[in-house]
């Protein structure tokens, strides 16, 4: 398990992240979300121990990572796909990590194969497009057969079937136990994805939820009818917020068996009536923009990640 705990982190007069608390679970995939600024990297750098908290802790299996026995056999980790020596084969560079960390040098083959990079092992890593080194890092991050991954924007560069293939080895991953943090800004991967949602903004906790209860709420119902004046009179004198467009009513505050009833009291027909899901996008705008106004304003922004590019090394 991860457990962010109070997590504090002051830069000069910046506070990066203030008072955050979450926790990430076996078996699930945890979707670490919120806008440039947010706090998000310099948490993950907190929890692997690259950054000195302010105040709070990060921990993981209840330690924090300096105190883990094997840190390449507890934890695996992927911030940046660039951390790679250019003149180097993916092959050498596994085998290198391996040596390092005292992994089986079984593992090398394994996980090139396993991330696609098998027939690319022999050639050097100055050569690979984005898509390419982010898969070599994932393969560094799985070598110690890690139960907790933390993943740092882990789908840029790679393309359609990348995505894919990295949606697959998240969810199988998880399905065997795995804990899952991973941060990003693809918000429709992430709904396909993800089992929670932490979202943050300006350091500070926004919303820790189940996806499925984050999405389902604010769902709007779609009701259509020629008589879109009369009803909409009868659903707002139930109790439900009514907005109309011509013979279109979105409703909220109300079920569709009461909406049903108010139609069948004022004799409305009805053409349409269904529940609009509200998507993960639509959810994490108002949830951050609506933190994002508060007064103070947001502090600076982290920096973007590279540019998105190919898999064959075109943007």
């Amino acid at each position: 398990m991860i457990s962010v705990e109070g997590l504090v982190k002051q830069f000069g007069p910046v506070r990066a992240v203030d008072g955050l608390s979450f926790t990430a679970r076996p078996g699930m995939v945890t979707g670490f979300l919120g806008p440039n600024g947010a706090g998000k990297t310099t948490t993950l750098r907190m929890l692997l121990g690259l950054v000195t908290p302010t105040a709070g802790r990060a921990l993981i299996g209840g330690r924090p990572y300096a105190a883990l026995d094997r840190p390449a056999a507890e934890v695996g980790a992927a911030l940046e796909a660039t951390g790679f020596h250019p003149g180097r084969t993916a092959r050498d560079h596994l085998r290198i990590t391996c040596a390092a960390a005292g992994l089986p040098g079984r593992r090398v083959d394994e996980v090139l194969e396993l991330t696609g990079l098998a027939d690319a092992a022999g050639r050097r890593v100055a050569g690979f497009s984005l898509g390419m080194r982010q898969r070599l890092a994932l393969a560094t991050a799985i070598l110690g057969e890690p139960p907790v991954l933390v993943l740092d924007e882990p789908a840029n560069g790679l393309d359609p079937a990348g995505v894919h293939w990295l949606r697959s080895l998240l969810r199988h991953l998880a399905g065997i136990g795995c804990t899952i943090l991973v941060s990003s800004h693809v918000l429709p991967e992430v709904e396909q994805t993800a089992d929670h949602v932490v979202i943050v903004a300006r350091g500070r906790l926004v919303r820790d939820a189940p996806l499925a209860e984050l999405v389902g709420a604010g769902g709007e119902l779609r009701v259509r009818t020629a008589q879109s004046a009369e009803l909409a009179v009868a659903l707002e004198n139930a109790g439900g917020q009514v907005r109309r467009e011509d013979d279109l009513l979105w409703v909220t505050g109300l079920e569709p068996e009461e909406v049903g009833e108010a139609a069948l009291h004022v004799r409305a027909v009805l053409g349409e009536l269904a529940r609009e899901r509200s998507g993960l996008e639509k959810i994490f705008l108002e949830l951050t923009m609506a933190e994002l106004s508060a007064p103070d304003g947001p502090g600076p922004p982290e920096p973007e990640p590279a540019a998105a590019a190919g898999e064959d090394g075109t943007r």
